[in-house]
């Protein structure tokens, strides 16, 4: 199962119809959506849901998202894909503005909302994309962003949530100093475990040792 969100004109939902894929087409534009209808009548294994990105219910399901979303809900898509532990997104390839591939693909995050991001997912700018790709061509460069889940467990996601609260309040502080606020015992062993230098400032942690840090912590969380 695919969703196409922002299909436009349905240039996606076309190659991944070709492909085999289960697609909704999410189209906000009653227009373009209309015109999708119309170019996939006889497709039984499209389906075109008129609605906005921002609301549309997204699938109980694993599901995957192949999509070039209007630039300027980048930020509002990823909330919604990477943000809620309870959706279950099984992968994503975003065409996107460069400049916000490049932030949303940094190893350390400029935030606590980009940091849970980036710890429950891998986030990797895959490639360059060409004007030339579109009609017509945008006024930015433009990038395809690769996202897929870490191995994770609601446990670790929770102990992730606190960590990461206490971390980017101080985010100067010793990352040990917020192991010690939050009640993790280990301190210097357990960074060393996760890869993190026991001297580390908490803003210089990057989403993958955020993640491992999590998942090690396991049992040295109070109850």
């Amino acid at each position: 199962l695919v969703l196409d969100l922002g299909a436009g004109g349905g240039a996606i939902t076309a190659r991944l119809a070709e492909a085999g894929a289960r697609v909704i087409a999410v189209e906000r534009d009653p227009r373009l959506a209309g015109r999708l209808r119309r170019r996939f009548a006889g497709e039984p294994n499209v389906r075109v849901v008129e609605a906005d990105l921002r609301q549309v219910k997204l699938p109980r399901r694993e599901f995957l998202v192949v999509a070039s979303p209007p630039f300027s809900l980048t930020t509002a898509l990823c909330r919604r894909l990477l943000g809620n532990p309870g959706v279950r997104l099984a992968a994503a390839e975003l065409i996107i503005q460069d400049g916000a591939a490049r932030w949303l693909a940094s190893p350390w995050p400029r935030d606590a909302e980009t940091a849970w991001w980036t710890a429950r997912y891998e986030v990797r700018l895959a490639s360059r994309v060409s004007a030339a790709s579109f009609t017509p061509p945008p006024s930015v460069a433009v990038a395809r962003l690769s996202i897929r889940p870490r191995p994770t467990s609601p446990a670790a996601q929770r102990r992730l949530r606190m960590l990461l609260r206490a971390a980017y309040r101080r985010p100067g502080a010793k990352v040990s100093a917020v192991l010690a606020e939050t009640g993790v015992i280990g301190g210097r062993q357990l960074l060393i475990r996760a890869g993190i230098h026991p001297g580390a400032m908490a803003g210089q942690i990057t989403g993958e040792q955020w993640h491992r840090l999590a998942l090690l912590s396991g049992s040295r969380l109070p109850t």
